[in-house]
């Protein structure tokens, strides 16, 4: 490692400072538009004047003292001139993102846009679908305004698109924040459509990618709704359940087209080009070839082609035995990118691939000779390579979701063995459509590995504790990054001297120290927590206080209506149960004990069904998820989703929403019912009058199981909504000693000659319901107590 090393020092790394620059240039200038003309021309002012003065010492110096200074300031006015072009770019694209986002288009107005496809679909929880476009034109009542922006369609309900199909998706727009690419979320209706089909290689690629699809709808599930995303990206065919493990094991990133898959492609086509006696020069294109009908096939989109150009650059680096060179190809990549698409400075998805593909081409090798002092050489290399994208990319991931997945190297390990195998077979079924006996067979060879991955991804989401919770925010990365650090240089070979062997003393007990006082807390707060609260509960009402929060789970699926106020306490109940991601949040309005802790979600939610926006604070909320790539479902009347193999239902507001204010007369009620799951009605903090319209509406269906008594148990309710309801178990959220007198006496007085037995977070605790063959099982984290005194009136 030591020779490389200090060539790689000495040479490539040169170039770190001119990615930065270009990094941080594309930061900047996206994320504060306006100025980037102004801020590229003095980045070229200053080039100009670095190579002015970079001349005039290239001529005054003598030789023998001019190398190093010359080549300082012809380094930095390099980094500066690609600063200015990053800035340029920004500067160029403004005008036509600030006419856009000048329409009227705010406060919910219809309109129509026209889009061209440019990304690849992707199915939300919601069961609708969500992809990148640009849009051409946007018509708003009479007027039509010609625009050329990116832009994100999200529809409710499938819809067979491709890239390069034209539609008009009628619907609303939703501004984005700066330094988002897109400039509007469209959320379109139902009646969105494809005007024109594409044409071409393209058509081609998605006829292809259908025809998988198809051949693998007949196989046993769930490995059969896996085997197109193995091959080719394609995961609408992926059940809920699935998808949950993949997350939790750390496996997503083989449903992606990611740079594995890319990567495989690549060693296969320099392979048989290899075996065939090609020359070097032959097989290098035989592989770059093949990576480029790869990328066809499962759809250019950027995301694609930016996982196809670090593969390529380091598998090309490896396979030519010149780490150094693929070291240098990466920061030329980083600046290529930054200077076509300056919006991924921002994009974490493309930090990750850069790590990742860093971590690969520096790291990979020294971990594999350190590893191979305690195992063979080959299991230390098949290690070395998960271990490094962990290392490197855990930092980021933390950002995003505060734990660390300490078995995600094993599970990647285990689904290493199959992966490759099911990404081959799936690719050669997929281009076998033309013969469908090949193709069928093909297919259900590739079931064979896909059970394995799915089989794999099950047995690591269900080990407690396969996900530890760290740190959060930028002191979580910063000090994930410091372990990290430390683990590469106890993994890694020793330099010879005193000195080294002192360091490595130092950091393997600086280790030590923090990997054993945070898994004995997080033993606690991720092992043992779940371990306090019963594995097969369906609803879970949390203890936040004066507020509501509440878990539904079904197969594996997670919703949670409402946050209560403060992060605190959700994050305690959420690590209680051992919720990482959710697929469902539901915000039935924005007040603060209902909606106040949602900020500390964000970036962790698929889904959010909420009630009507109140005032611009909200709709800023909303956007903050929106931008994490959370779907956005605004909440009517009638409409209806699953959850697992549950279903939901809301049952108000009403659609057009007219004599009821945003707010507690109109949040979200939702009904929710399915095997396994107590069939609830949840009433957030509706009022007397809102109840008695539901009521009227027709839209419940009793028997219920269980009531969420709405508003904490204040007296404005409709007895005769309960009395309709009939069920037999009430949950009433409310903060101990609060200074409301919730719950009120005439609504436990009701409640009480109904029948219903009262369950509240005040006096038990966390309270959990479970469906079971007798009934509603309960359980609560405190005895059932009487309240001491008599509620407030």
């Amino acid at each position: 490692m030591g020779a490389e090393t200090e060539r790689l020092r000495a040479t490539d790394l040169r170039l770190v400072p001119v990615a930065a620059a270009s990094w941080a240039a594309a930061a900047v200038g996206v994320l504060h538009p306006g100025s980037a003309g102004v801020a590229a021309g003095i980045g070229w002012a200053v080039t100009g004047c670095l190579v002015l003065v970079a001349g005039v010492l290239a001529r005054r110096l003598p030789e023998q003292r001019r190398a190093g200074p010359v080549s300082a300031l012809v380094l930095t006015a390099v980094a500066s001139a690609l600063a200015a072009a990053v800035l340029s770019h920004v500067a160029a694209a403004q005008p036509a993102r600030a006419a856009a986002q000048a329409l009227s288009t705010s406060g919910g107005r219809s309109l129509v846009v026209s889009v061209t496809v440019t990304g690849s679909t992707a199915r939300t929880s919601m069961g609708g679908v969500r992809f990148d476009a640009a849009a051409t034109t946007v018509r708003i009542g009479p007027e039509a305004y010609a625009v050329r922006v990116p832009v994100t369609v999200q529809l409710p309900e499938p819809l067979q698109v491709g890239l390069g199909d034209t539609m008009e998706v009628p619907g609303t727009a939703l501004r984005t924040d700066a330094g988002e690419r897109a400039v509007f979320l469209v959320r379109g209706t139902r009646d969105a459509r494809v005007v024109d089909r594409a044409d071409g290689p393209v058509a081609v690629a998605s006829a292809l990618r259908r025809g998988l699809v198809d051949a693998t709808a007949g196989l046993p599930q769930p490995a059969a709704g896996l085997i197109p995303g193995l091959a080719v990206g394609d995961t609408t065919g992926v059940t809920a359940a699935l998808d949950a493990d993949m997350k939790a094991s750390s496996l997503t990133h083989l449903t992606a087209v990611s740079g594995a898959n890319c990567a495989l492609v690549v060693g296969i086509a320099f392979g048989l080009a290899a075996l065939c006696g090609a020359r070097r020069g032959i097989r290098v294109a035989a592989g770059l070839t093949a990576l480029a009908a790869f990328v066809v096939l499962v759809t250019p989109e950027p995301s694609v082609v930016r996982a196809a150009m670090m593969a390529g650059i380091a598998m090309l680096a490896l396979l030519l035995g010149r780490a150094r060179l693929g070291v240098a190809l990466l920061l030329l990549a980083v600046v290529a990118s930054m200077l076509l698409d300056p919006w991924l400075a921002l994009s974490l998805g493309f930090a990750l691939s850069t790590a990742a593909t860093g971590a690969l081409l520096v790291l990979a090798r020294p971990l594999a000779a350190g590893l191979s002092r305690w195992m063979p050489g080959m299991l230390a290399l098949a290690i070395s390579v998960p271990l490094a994208a962990q290392l490197v990319c855990g930092p980021l991931l933390v950002l995003i979701n505060p734990t660390v997945p300490v078995l995600g190297v094993v599970a990647n390990l285990l689904a290493a063995l199959a992966a490759p195998v099911a990404t081959v077979l799936g690719v050669a079924a997929c281009l076998a459509l033309p013969v469908p006996v090949v193709q069928a067979g093909l297919a259900a060879l590739t079931w064979v590995p896909s059970a394995w991955i799915a089989a794999t991804a099950h047995v690591f989401a269900t080990i407690p504790g396969h996900g530890m919770p760290w740190l959060t925010g930028l002191a979580g990365a910063v000090a994930l990054a410091a372990l990290s650090a430390g683990i590469v240089l106890l993994a890694v070979p020793a330099a010879p001297g005193r000195p080294a062997r002192r360091m490595r003393v130092a950091t393997a007990a600086g280790v030590s120290i923090t990997v054993g006082v945070w898994g004995g807390f997080a033993a606690l707060d991720g092992v043992a927590a779940p371990l306090t609260v019963p594995r097969d509960w369906s609803v879970a009402l949390c203890d936040v206080g004066q507020g509501d929060a509440i878990l539904l789970r079904s197969a594996g699926r997670i919703a949670l209506i409402d946050t209560g106020a403060e992060p605190a306490p959700l994050t305690e109940c959420l690590s209680r149960f051992g919720v990482g991601r959710i697929d469902l949040l539901v915000l039935t309005h924005y007040d603060k004990d209902h909606a106040g802790a949602a900020g500390a979600l964000v970036g962790r939610v698929d889904a959010l069904l909420h009630g009507p926006v109140d005032k611009p604070a909200s709709g800023r909320l909303l956007q903050q998820f929106a931008d994490e790539g959370t779907a956005l479902v605004d909440a009517a009347a009638g409409m209806s989703g699953p959850l697992g193999t549950a279903t939901w239902t809301v049952l108000w507001p009403l659609a057009d929403g007219r004599g009821y204010p945003p707010g507690n007369e109109s949040c979200v009620v939702l009904d929710v019912r399915g095997p396994r799951m107590p069939t609830g009605v949840y009433l957030c903090d509706t009022d007397a009058t809102a109840q008695a319209a539901i009521l009227r509406s027709g839209g419940l269906r009793p028997p219920y199981e269980l009531v969420k008594v709405a508003h904490h148990g204040s007296a404005d309710q409709e007895p005769r909504l309960y009395a309709e309801v009939r069920a037999p178990v009430a949950f009433i959220s409310v903060g101990a000693d609060n200074d409301y007198g919730h719950p009120r006496s005439p609504t436990l007085g009701f409640l009480a000659a109904l029948g219903a037995q009262i369950h509240r977070t005040d006096l038990e605790g966390i309270v959990t319901a479970t469906e079971t063959p007798a009934g509603v099982a309960l359980w609560h984290e405190r005895p059932p107590t009487a309240p001491e005194g008599t509620p407030g009136r």
